[in-house]
């Protein structure tokens, strides 16, 4: 009970932390933006509202792309489990709970693993799917990297932006490295990580490591296994999994480019394209609970060079930014909350042990 108690009060942190930071970086970013002229000039702006219902609507059909993909990689896995349409749509809604409260989106992960296991699959095809989704992600935004940039690599004058963004991006790569490595030696990854877990339970003084130790063994190969499916038999649902990921990407891709028409100002289509790629870039990082306060931070900058700093038009960045908060993260974190209480009626009572019960 004491330790169910302690994962619901963490949940409740998260969630408290990821949304005052949210908060927090976009009321810094419209101090910086907005003056008592801002009001005025928002009234006789040209605002667009029909687009601001475009950008819900592309948020929206995300979800559907999404599941979509996830439909496609679990049947391919277990042609004996059929799972359809709204039924991967739903599982993709509820893990954009626990997805917008922890860092990297990785908390969404065991909840569409053990919604897929739930509805018949394996564990072993529920995790190779949903690893098979990271792992094309990975793929297309390492693609999408060098284009991004191209586009930018003129126009950022920003030191700490500058500084940020490559870090990132060697973050990024390396990770991507590891992730790789793992596919190809997976007995040398586990042998690692094993000898890190022993290293960290000698520092804290914690005996028993048996859980931890079997955990990580049977995830590595889970994610070998997985990766080795989708080289040989599931190619086909791989390459259209891939087709589906470019699909879901630039459909969010232009959520920002719809708010700026609506905003009276142009599209920047690929400006924004780019823009999006390096966001990507700094949501993938293990920073803060939904990557809150540094999404907003570098939606702020890497607009404001987009818009150009000291455009008069930049004072409608904050208020862009709000509604980009809004559409694609409030929204998603209000939506998988009720959809996640459907499924588990709790939004505290999820976690990683749930789904090790169930192995």
């Amino acid at each position: 009970m004491e330790k169910a108690e302690k994962k619901s009060r963490t949940i409740k942190i998260s969630i408290i932390v990821s949304v005052v930071l949210s908060i927090a970086i976009i009321l810094i970013i419209l101090k910086l933006t907005v003056d008592s002229t801002t009001i005025d000039r928002l009234m006789h702006a040209n605002i667009r509202y029909e687009y601001f219902l475009l950008a819900v609507l592309l948020n929206v059909l995300t979800f559907f792309i999404w599941g979509a993909r996830l439909k496609v990689l679990s049947n391919a896995i277990d042609k004996n489990v059929h799972v359809g349409l709204w039924e991967s749509t739903k599982i993709v809604i509820a893990n954009l709970f626990l997805a917008g409260i922890t860092p990297s989106m990785a908390g969404g992960e065991p909840v569409r693993i053990y919604l897929l296991n739930k509805d018949g699959m394996s564990l072993g095809g529920a995790t190779a799917s949903v690893l098979g989704e990271r792992l094309i992600d990975a793929i297309f935004i390492l693609a999408c990297i060098p284009f991004a940039l191209f586009i930018f690599k003129d126009r950022i004058d920003d030191k700490n932006l500058n500084t940020g963004l490559l870090i990132g991006v060697v973050v990024f790569i390396i990770f991507v490295a590891l992730f790789l490595y793992a596919i190809k030696y997976p007995d040398k990854v586990k042998s690692f990580l094993n000898y890190l877990d022993l290293k960290i339970s000698r520092l804290f003084k914690k005996k028993e490591r048996t859980k931890i130790t079997d955990f990580i063994n049977r995830e590595v190969d889970n994610f070998h296994n997985s990766m080795v499916f989708f080289s040989r038999e599931g190619k086909k649902a791989f390459c259209i999994g891939g087709v589906l990921t470019v699909a879901y990407w630039f459909t969010g891709f232009l959520i920002p480019s719809a708010l700026l028409v609506g905003l009276g100002l142009p599209p920047y289509i690929i400006e924004s394209f780019a823009a999006q790629m390096l966001l990507l870039v700094i949501v993938m990082m293990p920073t803060t609970p939904g990557s809150s306060g540094f999404t907003e931070g570098g939606m702020a900058g890497l607009y404001s060079v987009i818009i150009g700093i000291g455009s008069p038009q930049l004072y409608l960045l904050g208020v862009f930014v709000i509604l980009f908060r809004f559409i694609t993260y409030h929204m998603n974190l209000i939506a998988g909350a009720i959809f996640q209480y459907k499924k588990f009626k709790s939004l505290t009572s999820f976690s990683l042990d749930t789904l090790t019960k169930q192995k």
